[in-house]
């Protein structure tokens, strides 16, 4: 099996909402963003880790920050998961091979993809050993610009560098800020109870709701400024399910069922 066909597996293993639309998009488009997915994915589950200490989250995520930025066309796929070798038998598959991912990446566009993830990672890093503290609104714009707005930015990126498509870079980065809003929505219980909450102090869930509300409407304006094709409906895939987890919420049900999750995308895909 080669190593596009593993990531893609790896990928369908990790999230189905994505496999969906990255399955769809033409070669070399597909190779980047499945690279890109699986980089933030690998650092994300790290950030996330139950049984990590937040101080030694900080550690893995700067080591392979600055290994992402020492990063160059020979490098190998040992050095480039050194800093997660003491730890691959706690780490998920999509975290331990993150190196992998890296590497997946078209050359063109490669130097971007690990600079963001690289970027990324020191600000994951930051936040963990900060223990997530969020009390202020300027709090919140920065943790969810740190870890989805300046996803929508790659994003951007990478449509222009497969197409020259041209996107608003603020809105683009409202597209990432809402799907994150709506996350911490979702999860807000859970992170309750592990003794985290990304709400400022004050908020209460309508001021979240609120302000998932208008990152969401970003979004939108993001989405229809691309052209029909891959990039417009990759896109659509996780806005839809956002505003549909929005108004599930609401009405207070935890999240959408797996048939809710098919029934939208299969209305996305036509």
């Amino acid at each position: 099996m080669n190593l596009q066909k593993e990531a893609l597996k790896t990928l369908k293993e990790t999230s189905r909402t994505f496999y969906i639309p990255i399955c769809r998009l033409p070669n070399g488009l597909q190779e980047a963003v499945t690279s890109a997915y699986l980089c933030m994915r690998a650092i994300d589950e790290i950030e996330d880790h139950p049984d990590l200490d937040n101080n030694i989250k900080g550690k893995i995520l700067r080591e392979i920050s600055l290994i992402l930025q020492s990063g160059h066309e020979n490098i190998t796929r040992e050095e480039m998961t050194e800093a997660v070798k003491s730890y691959e038998h706690l780490l998920p598959e999509v975290s331990y091979r993150f190196g992998e991912w890296a590497l997946l990446a078209p050359p063109t566009i490669a130097p971007r993809i690990w600079d963001a993830t690289a970027a990324m990672a020191d600000r994951m890093a930051y936040w963990a050993e900060n223990n997530w503290k969020i009390k202020t609104k300027s709090h919140l714009d920065q943790y969810t610009f740190s870890v989805a707005g300046a996803v929508g930015l790659l994003l951007s990126d990478l449509w222009g560098w497969y197409d020259n498509t041209q996107t608003n870079r603020e809105e683009a980065i409202g597209f990432g800020r809402g799907l994150q809003a709506v996350n911490i929505l979702r999860n807000h219980q859970e992170d309750k109870i592990r003794g985290v909450s990304f709400f400022p102090e004050g908020w209460q869930l309508e001021d979240m709701h609120k302000y998932a509300r208008y990152n969401l409407s970003l979004g939108d304006s993001y989405t229809k400024s691309l052209p029909k094709g891959p990039a417009l409906q990759f896109c659509q895939i996780p806005l839809t399910l956002a505003h549909a987890t929005l108004e599930v919420l609401i009405l207070g049900k935890p999240k959408l069922t797996r048939n809710d999750v098919m029934t939208l995308v299969a209305q996305v895909c036509g």
